[in-house]
């Protein structure tokens, strides 16, 4: 059985520099040495097991935070290596969120059974498998596999809305100016007709508005607008609303035996809008930046994030975007969060969010055209060399639940790359079934707080009160104006000399037309019968 220790009774426990002594495998691609000849292996209490190679790797919990890289092709352990990771930290009490983009991660909340390839996987690593399962809350932008996510058009920001929308730099300015317009008039923007009525009563004021906020186009309104439809048509109405989710509360639970709750997001649907799936994500890890204290580097972190299918976050993603995700990665690591992306290629990661990941598995890739062949030789130039491993060889020639993993060290520094066997997962693996799932989510902590909408009164119900109000008192200064006029109409045509003189004038005019006009008409018939008789006599 795996034995458990502290990582000050042994140096070399930490993940050090020491070099390897020898390799699990006699070669790359070779096959695995026979599993009773495996000594039973001895894990840290502070650390995350990821796997072994010569020796334990894992991730030291006071450095979880410190943010991490796991990549690989598609079909090389991902997805398994993200679950025992997700349970390692839950077991230590750090809550975890993730998304869930296929579905099979939703096995982590029910207990793993043994299995032919576990078993030998464990007997080849010396690992005592305790088969559980964890806590978990799972979450929905639709509300469909999960507890409804909403936050509203406030919380979320122009910045993100303008990624959201994709809108052009003079449309992202006109946005502005409508988020500080409802500041400033006390207008709350909570869902999608709060944004649209807004820009709508923006475009009546448009004319009044420049002079104090700036120009604001008709233009780039109904561009906004444009894209609020699409929004809406790809279901950006479930996510914008209330209750809002309550990020530093209910992303960061435990449960009461002090495990860490494990938020599985279900992404399968979302990912048919990578646009809005890039922009919830990033709203968490913002929103978590802004909520939680300044912690420095605690001793194990407060929430670990995984983010999946990372290259959507960076995808032609503008420079400011860009800006804004190194920041917040930069400086989240001082609040207790560590993020990890996932995703396929190394590359899909800018330089500027790379350089700030230390804690990195890499599990196979292939290397079929020179792109591909670039890309691998770009993966393994990210770790440290050991002297004794091809890096590059490796990262082509591994099998399924390999990975080259480098981790920092007490000193904070990367380890030398090593090739590790990664660990089965203690839960099931794969998905559980619509009616465990629902099963849960009746259970869980959250059950209920989410379920049903809010609709309170919010900038949409006041300005549609405002126009209502504005169209009242417009139709009532008309009615007082025609009454005016109509009382002195009435006074004219009862007035004895003035109404005489009126006709008078009247009578004067019809003449002085009529009479000239009259005069050359008969003029014209005169000479007209002259000429003629003239003609005739001849």
């Amino acid at each position: 059985m795996a034995r458990r220790k502290k990582a000050s009774d042994d140096g070399a426990e930490t993940g050090g520099e020491t070099p390897e002594k020898a390799s699990l495998l006699d070669a790359p691609g070779a096959d695995a040495p026979e599993t009773a000849a495996v000594e039973p292996i001895e894990i840290p209490d502070n650390c995350v097991f990821i796997g072994k190679s010569t020796k334990p790797e894992y991730i030291l919990l006071k450095l979880a935070n410190r943010h991490g890289l796991v990549t690989g092709a598609t079909g090389t352990g991902k997805t398994v290596t993200l679950q025992g990771l997700a349970e390692s930290f839950s077991d230590a009490g750090v809550p975890v969120f993730c998304a869930d983009v296929k579905g099979d991660l939703s096995g982590v909340a029910e207990m793993g059974k043994e299995k032919g390839w576990i078993k030998e996987r464990a007997a080849m690593i010396g690992y005592d498998v305790k088969f559980s399962a964890h806590p978990v809350i799972f979450w929905d932008l639709f509300g469909e596999q999960g507890h409804p996510v909403r936050t509203t058009i406030s919380e979320l920001g122009p910045l993100l809305l303008s990624r959201l929308m994709d809108l052009s730099e003079a449309q992202e300015g006109v946005l502005n100016i409508a988020f500080r317009i409802a500041d400033d008039e006390k207008l709350p923007l909570v869902d999608l007709k709060d944004l649209q009525s807004l820009l709508e009563d923006l475009a009546a004021r448009a004319k009044d508005l420049t002079t104090k906020y700036g120009t604001v186009g008709k233009v780039s309104i109904g561009a906004i607008q444009r894209q609020l439809l699409v929004l809406e048509q790809q279901g950006a109405t479930h996510f914008f609303g209330e209750p809002a989710l309550d990020v530093g509360k209910d992303l960061m639970r435990t449960d009461t035996d002090g495990r860490g709750y494990i938020g599985v997001l279900a992404a399968d649907k979302l990912m048919q809008s990578p646009r809005l799936y890039a922009t919830f994500l990033l709203f968490l890890l913002s929103e978590l930046f802004e909520e939680l204290p300044e912690v420095g580097d605690p001793e194990k972190p407060k929430l670990v994030f995984f983010f999946d299918e990372a290259h959507l976050l960076f995808r032609d993603a503008p420079k400011a975007l860009l800006e804004k995700v190194e920041q917040v990665v930069r400086l989240i690591r001082s609040k207790g969060v560590g993020v990890y992306f996932v995703t396929q290629n190394p590359r899909d990661v800018p330089d500027t969010v790379s350089r700030q990941l230390g804690n990195r598995v890499q599990h196979a890739l292939r290397a079929f055209t020179p792109s591909e062949q670039k890309a691998v030789k770009s993966a393994a130039e990210t770790f440290r060399p050991n002297p004794d491993l091809d890096t590059e060889q490796m990262i082509m020639s591994m099998g399924i639940g390999e990975a080259l993993v480098s981790t920092l060290d007490e000193k904070g520094q990367p380890s030398m790359v090593q090739h590790t066997y990664v660990k089965p997962p203690s839960s099931q693996v794969g998905p559980i079934t619509p009616e465990q799932r629902a099963a849960l989510m009746e259970k869980d902590p959250v059950a209920g707080k989410y379920d049903e909408a809010i609709d309170r009164e919010s900038a949409h119900e006041i300005l549609q009160k405002r126009t209502e109000e504005r169209a009242k008192e417009a139709a009532e200064a008309a009615a007082a104006e025609e009454a005016s006029k109509g009382g002195s109409s009435s006074g004219k045509s009862t007035g004895g000399s003035r109404g005489d003189s009126f006709w008078t004038a009247l009578g004067k005019s019809v003449v002085r037309a009529v009479v000239p006009m009259a005069t050359r008409v008969l003029e014209d018939a005169i000479r007209r019968n002259t000429l003629g008789g003239h003609s005739r006599s001849k």
